[in-house]
């Protein structure tokens, strides 16, 4: 099989998040939850892994990493857990559904949503962005990576606007955390939302936030923490209070050795290496007729994304036949990115994503372009 479905999943991991992962599943208690061995053994990955993700993006304190089960998590609880009623918040039509839904829930709670739009390669102007903060406006909430077209927003430049107006921004990393760095000083970041499992090369059911010193978040859950157990109420010290019940140990394990791939390899040399397979399918399949690119290609900092439609071919259709005639894996339909694809107008056909990793091959990159090549034959 070839794998192009990275931005939904990065499917093939490094071996040292395997060995690491199993290695746990044999080894590891509950991390805070006794004194013994093994759960001693599960505090310390827990907390090593804080230590080497605050590092990672450049953060103040381990004590501000805290782990979720994915960014859909980390965004609920950053978004319910600032929002009140009479607040605003400006967005954008980028947005994934881990961030549109949890807001329409706090705009039925009298928050007031305001979407910034985009021209038709999908690109917002940070002017438009700025004219909608009103003196009511909360929060920034915004992709650093469009999870359909591929295009990289400059959420330094975003998190500058939000500085100079004193709003919080919550940044939406699941397509560049672990491929595109990441400094939440220096981009004004005050909750940064990732998962592990695309970019970060780590176990699903792994993700977290970094949560910006002195700001506080009411938790989504409340429950077992390990400490207080007589208190009535959550401890709200971070990170346990955004951590209430067993963490997926096995998993940060794994988690943990991902990142230490990541830096030992070096994220712009893996970047680098995908941005070079997605331009080689790009040039590809740009000129072929009867296909249609969306995304702007101007510019090379983009994420390993190409996302395309082929004459009317209903995008579903062209999936099935990738995957039956040339055993290529991609990801047809909505990618949960409603609003892009109304912007873009593909509401009805959906599109066809190709999203690359630095393990595919210049063959197989071939392989998909002339598979393209041909079903674009079949449609005329």
């Amino acid at each position: 099989m070839i794998y192009m479905d990275n931005a939904a999943t990065t499917m093939q991991k490094p071996k040292e998040v395997v060995q690491a992962v199993a290695a746990a599943m044999e080894s590891m208690g509950n991390a805070g939850r006794g004194a013994h061995g093994a759960s001693l053994s599960a505090s310390r990955t827990v907390y090593d892994t804080r230590e080497l993700l605050c590092r990672f993006f450049n953060g103040t304190s381990p004590r501000q990493i805290v782990f979720t089960a994915n960014s859909t998590e980390s965004l609920n609880i950053a978004i319910k857990g600032v929002l009140n009623p009479g607040d605003h918040v400006v967005t954008t039509v980028m947005e994934h559904n881990s961030v549109l839904r949890p807001l329409y829930e706090m705009e039925k709670k009298g928050v007031e949503l305001t979407f910034v739009k985009t021209d038709e390669r999908g690109v917002m102007d940070l002017a438009d962005l700025e004219a909608a903060i009103r003196p009511d406006t909360k929060a920034i909430v915004c992709t650093n990576g469009s999870n359909l077209t591929g295009n990289y927003v400059d959420v330094e430049a975003v998190g500058a606007v939000a500085a100079k107006y004193n709003v919080l921004f919550i940044v939406d990393a699941s397509q560049t955390a672990g491929v595109f760095p990441i400094d939440v000083q220096k981009m004004h970041i005050d909750i940064l939302c990732f998962t592990g499992h695309k970019s970060l090369l780590g176990p699903q059911g792994t993700g977290g936030m970094y949560v910006r010193e002195g700001l506080e978040i009411r938790p989504l859950l409340s429950g077992g923490s390990g400490v207080q157990t007589y208190s009535k109420t959550h401890p709200k010290e971070m990170p346990t209070a955004l951590e209430a019940g067993t963490l997926n140990g096995h998993g940060i394990a794994g988690l943990h050795a991902a990142v230490e791939y990541l830096m030992a390899e070096g994220i712009d040399k893996i970047r680098t290496r995908e941005q070079e397979l997605m331009w080689r399918f790009y040039e590809g399949v740009k000129d072929i007729p009867n296909v249609k690119v969306y995304g702007d290609f101007s510019t090379k900092n983009r994420c390993p994304i190409v996302t395309l439609n082929i004459g009317a071919y209903d995008s579903s259709e062209v999936g099935d036949a990738l995957l039956m005639d040339y055993d290529i894996s991609i990801r047809p339909g909505a990618h949960c990115a409603p609003l892009m694809h109304e912007a873009l107008g593909t509401v009805g056909q959906g599109a066809v994503r190709f999203s690359f990793s630095h393990y595919n091959t210049e063959e197989e990159v071939d392989t998909a372009i002339r598979a393209i090549q041909e079903l674009s034959v079949d449609e005329e």
